[in-house]
């Protein structure tokens, strides 16, 4: 049975919320045209949705097929995705990568936001 942190992984790859571990498993899968349909048919899914739970399966086959892959996918996730976690009605708002232009970070907005 894959470990937990892989469900968390993968839902994080469905949202696209984090580039850098986004592009190193895009990376990793892009020679492997079934993997990099699991990845594409996740994106946007639910933490529990059938498509994350494929992606997970998948992540856990990748990393057991290859231990440095493992290492950097973890490396990347404690970098960025393990760091913040919001409690029970709480938001994290985090922005990682080259951003050009204005980010709005916010939660519960009442009224309309300009710049």
């Amino acid at each position: 049975m894959p470990e937990p942190v892989l469900i968390s992984l993968a839902a994080a790859l469905a949202g696209r919320t984090m580039v850098g571990l986004y592009e190193l498993v895009k990376r990793k899968f892009a020679e492997d045209p079934d993997a990099t349909a699991v990845l594409e048919a996740a994106e946007g899914a639910a933490e529990d949705s059938a498509e994350v739970e494929n992606l997970r399966d998948r992540l856990a086959a990748a990393e057991a097929d290859d231990p440095d892959f493992a290492q950097r996918l973890r490396s990347e996730w404690e970098k960025t995705g393990s760091v913040h976690q919001a409690e029970t009605g709480g938001v994290v708002n985090t922005v990682t990568g080259d951003v050009s232009g204005k980010v709005v970070q916010a939660r519960d907005v009442q009224g309309g936001i300009s710049f």
